[in-house]
Formats: C-alpha cells, sequence, structure tokens
C-alpha cells in the first residue's frame, strides 16, 4: 500500500506479519520498535537487532525520515512490516555517507512494539499523556482564562463512564465536576479542531476522592477523549495595565477560595499562582495600590500553603510561609510552616514556629495544644529509638528521661492536647470552621482584639 498523500509512491508498506490490535500510534507519542535497513541490493546499512537494543522515537516530530513518521503511524502494536522508501523520503540527494549513497531508495523491516503518549505535564511525571487522533489547525493554543469550547467523553477502565458532552468555560475557572485540573492543563496545549486522547493518573483527574457520580472510585486513572471546538483567549498579563493586575487578582482570589471551599485543591492552586503570575513583580507601587498589592500577594502565599499542606507538599508549603513572612509578621504563616514543620517530624521547628504564633497572639490556644502535641510526639519518638538501639547495643547506657507534662487542663472542650481544631492540621490543611475558630477572621480593615494586623486570608 502507499502511504503519500499524494500517491506518489514514495512510500510503499508490506504487512510481514499482522499486529495483535487494530489501535494505532498518534502523533506525539514516544514508539518502540525494532528496525533492519538495507539498500535495494541487500546491503545492509543498519539494524537494531544486531545492537541488541530496541529504538524510540517520538512520532510525527520529524526525528526520524519522514518515510518513518509514515510508516510507523500505519502500523498496529506487534506489526511487522517491509517500508520501501524513496530517497525524497529518507536521506535524498545528500545520503547518508558513508554507508547510504546520494538518492538511494532505502528498504526497512520494521516491528512495532509499544508507545506511550507525550508526557505534557510541568515536572514530566507521566501524569497526563497525550496522543494526537487528528491534529489541529494551529495558530497558537488556549492561555489562562481563555474562554474555551471543547467536545469531550470519559473513559475508565476502558469503559465509556459519560458519552461525548459539549461544554464552555474559562480554562482554570470551570466548576463542572467532570471537568479536572488536568483536563484544564491538557487543553492549554492544544490547537483548535484538535482530537486527541489525555491518559491521566488520578492525581490529575478525580484525585483520592473519584467521581462518585459516574462511578469513578479514589486514586483512579482515567482517560478524556477531547476535541477543542473553539478558544479566545484571555489578556496576557503584559496587556494588563497595574489596576487591571489588582482586579483580576481579585477575581482570582475569590475564586481560588470557592474551589478550595470545594475540595478542588488543584484549581484553587491555578488560581492563587496566578495572582503571583499577575503580582509579583508588581514592586515599585506606592501607596494604595501598594497596600491593595501586597495584601493579595501575602493572601495568595498563604493560601497556596493552605492548599499544598492537604496535598501532603510540605516543602512547597514552606517555601510560600516563608515568602509571606518576607512582607509580613504574619500569624498564619508561621502556624502554617509549622505545621509543615511538624508534618515532616521535624518538631523543635515546628514548636518555635507556634511560639512565635503565640508572641503575636497569646491566647491562640491552638498553637498551644500544637507545641503539647509536638513534644508529647518527639518523646514517643525518642522512646522508640532509644528502645531500638538498646535492642542492638545491650551495653549502651540509658538516659533519664523526663515525663513530659499532660496537656492542660480545659473545660472538655479540647481533647488528647489538641483542641477543637482536632490533630487533622498535622495531616494537612484544617477545616476552615477550625481555622476561624483559631485566628478569629475577619475581614480586611477591621481590628481584632490581640494587635489589629489580623486580616481574613481564605
Amino acid at each position: 500500500m502507499d502511504l503519500t498523500e499524494t500517491q506518489d509512491g514514495g512510500v510503499l508498506k508490506e504487512i510481514l506479519r499482522e499486529g495483535t490490535s487494530n489501535e494505532k500510534p498518534s502523533t506525539g507519542d514516544k514508539v518502540t520498535v525494532h528496525y533492519v535497513g538495507t539498500l535495494l541490493d541487500g546491503t545492509l546499512f543498519d539494524s537494531s537487532r544486531n545492537r541488541g537494543e530496541k529504538f524510540t522515537f517520538t512520532l510525527g516530530k520529524g526525528q526520524v525520515i519522514k518515510a518513518w513518521d509514515l510508516g510507523v503511524a500505519s502500523m498496529c502494536k506487534g506489526e511487522l512490516a517491509k517500508l520501501t522508501c524513496k530517497a525524497e523520503y529518507a536521506y535524498g540527494e545528500n545520503g547518508s555517507p558513508p554507508k547510504i549513497p546520494s538518492n538511494a531508495t532505502l528498504v526497512f523491516e520494521v516491528e512495532l512494539f509499544s508507545w506511550q503518549g507525550e508526557d505534557i505535564t510541568k515536572d514530566k511525571d507521566n501524569g497526563i499523556l497525550r496522543s494526537i487522533i487528528e491534529k489541529g489547525k494551529g495558530g497558537g493554543c488556549p492561555n489562562d482564562y481563555a474562554r474555551v469550547t471543547i467536545k469531550y467523553q470519559i473513559l475508565y477502565d476502558g469503559k465509556v463512564v459519560l458519552n461525548e458532552t459539549e461544554a464552555s468555560f474559562d480554562l482554570g475557572a470551570s466548576e463542572d465536576p467532570n471537568i479536572s485540573s488536568g483536563l484544564e492543563m491538557a487543553i492549554k496545549k492544544m490547537n483548535q479542531s484538535e482530537r486527541s486522547k489525555l491518559t491521566m493518573t488520578s492525581a490529575y483527574g478525580f484525585g483520592k476522592n473519584g467521581n462518585k457520580e459516574l462511578g469513578i472510585p479514589g486514586g483512579a486513572d482515567i482517560v478524556y477523549e477531547v476535541e477543542l471546538v473553539s478558544f479566545e483567549k484571555a489578556k496576557y498579563t503584559y496587556e494588563m495595565d497595574t489596576s487591571e493586575k489588582l482586579d483580576q487578582a481579585d477575581i482570582r482570589k475569590a475564586k481560588g477560595t470557592d474551589f478550595f471551599k470545594k475540595g478542588l485543591t488543584q484549581k484553587a492552586l491555578s488560581n492563587y499562582n496566578t495572582i503571583l503570575d499577575y503580582l509579583d513583580s508588581e514592586t515599585s507601587l506606592e501607596g494604595e495600590e501598594k497596600e491593595r498589592r501586597d495584601a493579595l500577594v501575602l493572601a495568595a502565599r498563604l493560601n497556596l500553603a493552605a492548599c499544598q499542606l492537604q496535598l501532603g507538599n510540605n516543602s512547597d508549603a514552606i517555601d510560600n510561609c516563608n515568602e509571606a513572612l518576607n512582607i509580613k509578621d504574619n500569624p498564619k504563616a508561621y502556624f502554617r510552616r509549622a505545621q509543615a514543620q511538624q508534618n515532616r517530624k521535624e518538631y523543635k521547628l515546628a514548636v518555635a514556629d507556634y511560639e512565635r504564633v503565640l508572641s503575636l497572639e497569646p491566647e491562640n490556644k491552638a498553637a498551644k495544644n500544637q507545641i503539647v502535641l509536638c513534644k508529647r510526639k518527639e518523646q514517643e519518638d525518642y522512646q522508640k529509638e532509644k528502645k531500638l538501639y538498646a535492642n542492638m547495643f545491650k551495653t549502651i547506657s540509658q538516659p533519664t528521661v523526663k515525663k513530659m507534662p499532660e496537656p492542660p487542663a480545659t473545660d472538655g472542650v479540647f481533647k488528647d492536647g489538641i483542641g477543637e481544631w482536632s490533630n487533622d492540621m498535622a495531616a494537612g490543611m484544617m477545616p476552615l470552621e477550625e481555622e476561624v475558630a483559631a485566628f478569629g477572621d475577619i475581614l480586611p480593615g477591621e481590628q481584632t482584639g490581640n494587635n489589629g494586623n489580623n486580616h481574613r486570608f481564605l
């Protein structure tokens, strides 16, 4: 069969062995093959089989000769095929000296073993793998908060759990529970009219809670098949003046908080990070604009830390608290940094930060109780370690350990030295109502009973 678009006989394919399925790789997939390359007279010039090492390349990206991009795209998994390739689809007039002469027609025997979609995640963690089913029109991709219209369906465990649906929304701001943060992230990589298959892990899909309405359990991998019907780009940051950036940052803060309250933590993260995109570089403002800018950046940093605690990203939470403290000596920044340190079992550091909270808010019950808890946990860990080493080295003397005092007596509201905040914060972000109970969140500009500097940041 002639694989060329113009049917010019430039790439002829003969199937030597049928594949084991009807599925074929797509543009952007990383494919793995074995091949043997010869000239028309049978002279061998290259062979992966002789090297004993399979060859991997990204399909449709010009990493190999044109004939291969055409030929391998036509193959099924397990298929063995013979590709006869004219020079214009191979090495052309120049050839590839010394083994391939000028204007040479080449013959390849290719076996397709497997393929994997293109990893389009920022951290390259294979969390979203894209296989392009049909190329788009080009001309750019949607940006953050672009207005998009898509058609999509969802598959779980090989079965369609949501039939094709059309949806229109602003990227990064969809409240549809079926549109995950991973889907929004992937759409930003697509061209108009592109159709793609997106295979994603639960971290980019429906997370640990799953999607009960669709029958998708927590921690499950899912597949989206999506077409980007149309989009209208949002203004880029460099196109905005300071007033627009501040207004947009206010919108993102409100949106992020709404997502956070609904448990859509990844979407909340995206909105809070956008505030930093808008305002991190706005360092020369004065007067009311500076006050407004600093308050928004502080809120973004604190809320990012809250999200990251919930996701278990303790190092990132600490980094954002440090940035918040560069803006203002803030009790929430100390408390959330302490939470992250506590999660990492860095109890001395956590206690120091809880004590800083108390220096700003002497009556903060949650900080007081967390100090007791940290010291108790530190003692427990020490005792376990001492017992372990005592069993290993019987002759090592054992120091006397002072017994830690019990938590302060209360009116029955607090239990196990933790209190009405519970110990949820040690595993992640505390419930919002508990935080309100501890910090007494108020609206910006209102005074607290302590130092008048505490504001609502969620």
